[in-house]
């Protein structure tokens, strides 16, 4: 059973920082893909931003320039650096995994708990 846990949300003020990771454990296989997905109050799950085993990645347009994935295979664990931070940004995200390479699309088959960032103004 693969399992996803991110950390690194928090409260923070328009144009900080934050780093989100998100660690996958238990898999007897290795993912294709990992995006990072966010989820604000009233609205639909949103893919923000996704890579693939080859280091290719894909944006939304409404982080392209401000966040930036990574990865580290031999740690088995996501990253999301987030800079320029802004309200609208407030929301949980959640990390996803998947053999198939959905990219932004939120038909991953497994997914974290989620981590809350909060910008205020």
């Amino acid at each position: 059973q693969v399992q996803l846990a991110e950390s690194g949300g928090g409260s923070v003020q328009a144009g900080g920082s934050l780093r989100l990771s998100c660690v996958a454990s238990g898999y007897a296989y290795t993912h294709n893909c990992m995006g990072w997905f966010r989820q604000a109050q009233g609205k639909e799950r949103e893919g923000i931003a996704a890579v693939d085993r080859d280091g290719r990645s894909s944006y939304a347009d409404s982080v392209k320039g401000r966040f930036a994935i990574s990865q580290d295979n031999a740690k088995n664990t996501l990253y999301l650096q987030m800079n320029s931070l802004k309200p609208e940004d407030t929301a949980m995200y959640y990390c996803a995994a998947d053999l198939v390479g959905w990219w932004l699309l939120p038909r991953y088959a497994y997914w974290g708990q989620g981590t809350q960032v909060t910008v205020s103004s």
